[in-house]
């Protein structure tokens, strides 16, 4: 199976410093990361310190390395001018700097071999090989690992369930979307629930492609309409608005950078479910939607991580 070509930037920082860098890049519009992550570049060998979640622990003091996914050939000297604020920020200059292309091989399948299944709300998402396994008076969900991201595992996909779970009635007609839909799994929950046609879209063709497939595997492909669009840039997502409901699990920024459109876009009195939010960055994108004119419902913190239910 092929997949669509990936470049990775990374360098490494102390532990200190490693949000200001990390929200720089994530921040940039051009090039525009796919994902950000970090990670200890020498493990073992600091002392640890607890996270935001009382049961995580990381290793402090020591160096961290920074990694970018880039669907292109980033430059050098254009990410290297990213992230001089962080240097000037911090005092501390990145090093080890390198590009180099992720292997072509479907890295995200060998990810996520061998993971179990999960229950989220009335959901049981599981892979073919755990079919048997789905109990009874639950909604199964099938989501194979394949090449994009979404199978529940995630804080911020079962987050996104649960709120799916307690909110969608099945039989009322709902008029619903998912932007950032990667395997799809979210758009497929809410047709699967309410029998009802759902739009869903993502910036990754690739993610389209596995989000069609996945939602005829869940016998909900007619009901499910994936396109390719950042944000909101698709002439399908103005047509069929305003919605009753739009679910985004997304980055942080891209939330606060959409959350005008979040407005244009649903009804008075429709429902917003955001995840893809740190505990840390919560109160910023809360504040953009409440300047937009939103209040928060409720919150559901797992991890390290937030997803808020909102409403106009």
């Amino acid at each position: 199976m092929s997949v669509t070509a990936l470049w990775k930037f990374a360098f490494t920082v102390p532990y200190e410093a490693v949000d200001a860098f990390s929200d720089a890049l994530e921040a940039a519009i051009f090039p525009e990361a796919l994902a950000v992550s970090t990670c200890e570049a020498e493990p073992g060998t600091s002392p640890l310190v607890k996270t935001a979640s009382e049961w995580n622990e990381v290793e402090a003091h020591g160096l961290w390395r920074i990694e970018v996914l880039y669907n292109a050939e980033p430059d050098l000297e254009t990410l290297h001018k990213l992230i001089e604020g962080a240097e000037a920020q911090t005092g501390v200059k990145a090093a080890a700097l390198a590009i180099a292309p992720v292997p072509d091989e479907d890295w995200v399948t060998r990810s996520l071999e061998g993971l179990e299944p999960v229950r989220a709300g009335r959901f049981f998402v599981h892979g073919s090989h755990d079919a048997a396994k789905v109990p009874a008076g639950t909604i199964p969900l099938l989501v194979d690992a394949g090449q994009a991201f979404g199978t529940g595992h995630h804080e911020t996909t079962s987050g996104c369930l649960e709120y799916i779970s307690e909110f969608v009635t099945p039989g009322r007609p709902l008029n619903a979307l998912d932007i950032g839909t990667g395997t799809g799994v979210l758009a497929i929950a809410i047709a699967k629930l309410a029998r009802v046609n759902v739009l869903a879209s993502d910036i990754d063709p690739v993610a389209v492609k596995v989000t069609r497939a996945n939602a005829r595997a869940n016998g909900v492909g007619p009901f499910v309409t994936a396109v390719t669009a950042k944000g909101f840039g698709h002439r399908a997502l103005a047509a069929r608005a305003p919605y009753d409901l739009i679910v985004a699990n997304i980055l942080a920024r891209p939330l606060v950078s959409l959350a005008p459109a979040f407005r244009a876009h649903l009804r008075t009195g429709g429902t917003l479910i955001l995840s893809g939010t740190l505990r840390t960055q919560e109160a910023m994108v809360a504040g953009a939607m409440r300047l937009q004119g939103f209040h928060l419902v409720s919150r559901k913190p797992k991890g390290d991580w937030v997803t808020l239910r909102m409403a106009r």
